[in-house]
């Protein structure tokens, strides 16, 4: 087995995201979709899995990592920052902008390409790897999944939540987030946190911009969420998404300054 390391799994997905077709979308003036991601690690073992269980905080669904992958000693967590071109054509108030439906539709199956090419990747080293949420045994019953992608991605240290319930990161909330779980011990990613909202300074901006009030102080409604986005699935079929409440915020592209309420600096 060859050593991995976080340093290595990061160059070889940003090669794929920079060299991939299927970051650019020729349609829209050639678009590109994402820029290079953020990658973190988290220990297999970490107790924090275990508190997924949790009906609280995810439910007793949720999946260990080693009932997804037998003798799975770490877990990959990676978040794909939607570009600024992307994000800037869904500041703007009212349905999606076409930009920001093709990073959700074809965003994900970008994503998808994504997982599966880091699986190659460390399969090439003697590693075996699974993604979770392209397994068969992977489900969502009321809106409630066997495996949590923000959640994970919480545990790998990559960003807390937000009042709506997005993951705020180092890049900001507008991206896609993926993970995968390997048999091979990889150095976890320390995280830079404590609280699972602090990187949110309840600013509220992302309450003003929900097209179908679903975010409060207390929290998002996602039954409000979901109706929304299967009405803009039925229009728009099949690409759809809103993505309101993740531009024109704080969070959009960095981590919100407490106190601060405008857009980071050159993003």
């Amino acid at each position: 087995m060859t050593k991995i390391t976080l340093e290595g799994i990061q160059e070889a997905a940003s090669t794929f995201i920079i060299d991939s077709p299927l970051n650019t979308i020729v349609e829209l003036d050639s678009l590109q979709l994402f820029d290079v991601p953020l990658i973190a690690a988290a220990d297999a073992f970490d107790p924090l899995f275990a508190k997924l269980k949790e009906h609280e905080v995810v439910g007793p669904q949720h999946r260990m990592p080693q009932e997804w992958l037998e003798g799975a000693k770490s877990v990959v967590s990676y978040f794909l920052p939607l570009t600024k071109r992307v994000r800037e054509a869904n500041r703007k108030l009212g349905v999606a902008a076409r930009e920001w439906m093709y990073g959700r539709y074809e965003g994900e199956q970008f994503n998808n390409s994504l997982s599966n090419y880091l699986v190659k990747f460390l399969e090439n080293a003697g590693i075996r790897a699974i993604v979770p949420v392209m397994d068969s045994r992977f489900s969502v019953v009321n809106r409630r999944s066997n495996w949590s992608e923000r959640h994970v991605a919480f545990i790998a240290g990559l960003g807390t939540f937000s009042l709506n319930r997005s993951l705020i990161t180092a890049h900001g909330s507008a991206g896609r987030i993926g993970s995968i779980i390997v048999d091979a011990a990889i150095d976890p990613t320390e995280r830079q946190y404590t609280a699972i909202d602090e990187h949110c300074t309840k600013c509220g901006a992302c309450i003003l911009r929900c097209p179908p009030l679903a975010i409060n102080e207390q929290g998002k409604d996602n039954a409000v969420c979901s109706d929304y986005l299967s009405r803009v699935l039925a229009r728009y079929r099949p690409r759809y998404g809103c993505g309101k409440c993740q531009t024109a915020v704080p969070c959009e592209a960095c981590i919100p300054q407490a106190q601060k309420n405008t857009l980071c600096k050159n993003n």
